[in-house]
């Protein structure tokens, strides 16, 4: 069993007059958070909102590029070349760095959001393209990906990166999570169940089936109507197992956890 993990949240996911998610109630409850970068979402002034929060809050707090789909909130896949998912990471991410600087943060991490995290996590090529080239902005940024083959390409190519995956979301057969276009509530206690099983290194799947899913860090979606509520049951039932719920990155941007490199 992992005895310590991190539950990270996508937050500054409004745009403009349009406002989505509980950012500050789920600050509270989290240990960091994954600032949307203006391309599914956000905006620069939502950007700095949220990350002056999460400087207040006291959360780690990192980068949340994808795909340029404000209209598909990210979640419809692209294609695209390895090179142009270099470039959109680090448009995105050094957008935020400069917010951050301004706010006298340094970020934690970047974890790519929606269907651009899908294509990191199943391509060895990108994902190792993508961490080389975070190290050019700030060296020992970590990305937060799913364990699989990007990840295990990552590490093996000797780059920081941390096993992260979506306690929130259905697993299919392979370990791949299910993408809800629009989020609608879930249960508390059910998501809280599957984090714990996560914390112990497996999920459950849609069949009912157990399979390997060794992170240390778990994600709740900031656009589920329910998030707050969510997060609280999953922190709950984390540390009342003696789980300590604790970021997976310190300060300085050195990974703290087996899914370090």
């Amino acid at each position: 069993m992992n005895k310590r993990i991190d539950i990270n949240a996508d937050i500054g996911e409004s745009f403009g007059r349009w406002n989505l998610g509980s950012d500050s109630e789920l600050m509270q409850l989290v240990t960091s958070v994954n600032v949307a970068c203006g391309w599914h979402a956000g905006d620069p002034s939502t950007m700095r909102e949220a990350v002056e929060s999460g400087v207040r809050a006291g959360v780690n707090i990192g980068a949340h590029p994808g795909f340029p789909d404000l209209l598909g909130f990210g979640r419809r896949a692209m294609a695209i070349s390895d090179s142009d998912a270099v470039d959109y990471t680090l448009y995105q991410v050094g957008a935020l760095m400069g917010v951050a600087s301004r706010a006298g943060a340094t970020l934690t991490h970047v974890k790519p959001h929606g269907a651009f995290y899908g294509t990191i996590a199943r391509s060895a090529d990108r994902a190792v393209a993508i961490a080389t080239a975070l190290q050019t902005l700030q060296l020992g940024l970590p990305m937060l990906i799913a364990p699989g083959v990007g990840f295990a390409a990552i590490r093996a190519a000797g780059l920081p990166a941390v096993a992260d995956n979506a306690c929130d979301l259905d697993f299919d057969e392979d370990g791949n999570n299910i993408i809800e276009p629009r989020p609608g509530e879930r249960d508390p206690e059910v998501v809280a169940a599957q984090a714990l099983r996560m914390a112990h290194g497996t999920v459950l799947t849609v069949s009912g089936r157990e399979i390997d899913m060794p992170v240390d860090s778990v994600c709740v979606h900031g656009d589920r109507p329910n998030v707050v509520e969510v997060a609280r049951a999953v922190k709950r039932a984390l540390t009342g197992a003696g789980v300590e719920v604790r970021s997976a990155v310190d300060r300085t941007g050195t990974a703290t956890t087996r899914g370090a490199s």
